[in-house]
């Protein structure tokens, strides 16, 4: 190893030192990062104090992160990595629904619930109707598919944000299967769009930026069925005041839907609903594997 380095031979010397990686795939990414990483240092003349800056700001985005609260993964998606991933890695072509991003908030040991179920569980809000179809590429009905769905209340807030009145138990989220028609559907309240978490590290930079802090009123699903490749995605208020601005890039125009307002009436699922209700009506594609 020589030992006279300068700026523009110390980045050779560090590459080097993975070539006796066994694993092909992480010398790979390791050398790519490294050259990357000096890449930048010398481009933007990066100094001392500001690096150090940026050793404080990841610290804090670990100690600050919890089983609820997801700094890092908030970091990802407001610099945009989040939804270039997805675009990567999930170009299934074809007829398929987009996907986009799953978020902080979803919960693997989430309730399960029979089609036609109330998953709002006592929280209040105004009455949303979800029907949806999960069908093939052809257009077919997908039976048995799995249907993971969840949303943030009518305050923009997610249960999992909701020590009171919850007290630990889930809302507003649900697993579903679908029926011999490919249907699913349940009763639950209207989202609402929210800000971002904006106390921690992620809000310093989007201060900084003077950019949006906001995400539009979506819901969010993740399908799962045999012989066919997983979909995660949202469908988005396509009427939505911060539609265009979307702080995690996860807003597309595919997936811009109609929540359809209604007065007190006959709900789709034929009970009596005394105050306006929302319906929202969307068939999912998911390609084959």
């Amino acid at each position: 190893m020589a030992t006279d380095l300068t700026e523009h031979t110390i980045t050779d010397e560090v590459l080097k030192t993975f070539d006796t990686a066994t694993d092909e795939r992480f010398r790979q990414l390791f050398r790519s990062l490294v050259q990357h990483l000096h890449d930048f240092a010398r481009e933007v003349r990066l100094t001392g104090d500001e690096w150090f800056t940026a050793m404080d700001f990841i610290e804090r985005l670990g100690k600050i992160s919890s089983p609820t609260r997801q700094e890092v993964v908030l970091l990802s998606d407001i610099l945009g990595l989040s939804m270039l991933l997805d675009k990567i890695n999930e170009q299934t072509g074809g007829s398929a629904t987009d996907s986009a991003l799953l978020g902080p908030f979803y919960v693997q040991d989430r309730p399960t619930a029979p089609n036609g179920a109330d998953i709002a569980n006592g929280v209040a809000g105004t009455p949303m109707f979800m029907a949806g179809r999960v069908v093939d590429e052809q257009g077919r009905p997908i039976a048995g598919a799995q249907v993971d769905t969840w949303h943030s209340d009518g305050t923009g807030f997610y249960d999992v944000q909701m020590t009171e009145p919850l007290h630990g138990e889930f809302a507003m989220r649900a697993l579903l299967t679908t029926d011999h028609d490919g249907k699913f559907w349940y009763r639950s309240i209207t989202p609402r769009y929210y800000p971002v978490p904006t106390d921690g590290p992620c809000g310093e930079i989007l201060r900084a930026a003077n950019r949006s802090v906001m995400r539009p009123q979506h819901v969010h699903f993740w399908f799962h069925a045999d012989g066919y490749q997983p979909l995660i995605t949202q469908l988005f208020l396509k009427d939505d005041p911060y539609i265009d601005c979307d702080a995690v890039f996860s807003a597309q125009e595919s997936l811009k839907a109609d929540f359809v307002r209604h007065e007190p009436g006959v709900a789709p699922d034929g009970t009596k609903v005394d105050e306006p209700f929302v319906t929202l009506d969307w068939t999912f594609t998911l390609a084959a594997q």
